[in-house]
């Protein structure tokens, strides 16, 4: 079955770095959509980066130039390499996985997604 476990969540300065990693397993990267969301309490699920084997990568206004998804699928992993973090940064970060397919505009909605992880917090303070 498809699962997707996040880790590299923590707790860091204003202007810092963090590097999440996601493990994927039960299907094939070249056939899935992947991505990375966040949602702070009491906010919309935000969708921040996006990546798909053969196609450029789609990343949030909010994060473009700060974060870099990359994808190995020899391991099967998914990363997040976020730099100059800031204190709206905070929030739980969540990897996804699509088998749905969709148009390339929605790449960023949560609702494309059919498979998440179970999310790990990342703290940053000021």
């Amino acid at each position: 079955r498809v699962q997707l476990v996040e880790s590299g969540g923590g707790s860091v300065q204003a202007g810092g770095s963090l590097r999440l990693s996601c493990v994927a397993s039960g299907f094939t990267f070249s056939t899935y959509c992947m991505g990375w969301f966040r949602q702070a309490p009491g906010k919309e699920r935000e969708g921040i980066a996006a990546i798909n084997i053969g196609r450029p990568t789609r990343y949030a206004d909010s994060v473009r130039g700060r974060f870099t998804i990359s994808q190995d699928s020899a391991k099967n992993t998914l990363d997040l390499q976020m730099n100059s973090l800031k204190t709206e940064d905070t929030a739980v970060y969540y990897c996804a996985a699509s088998s749905l397919g969709g148009a390339v505009s929605a790449i960023l909605r949560a609702h494309t997604y059919n498979y998440w992880g179970q999310g790990v917090q990342v703290t940053v303070s000021s």
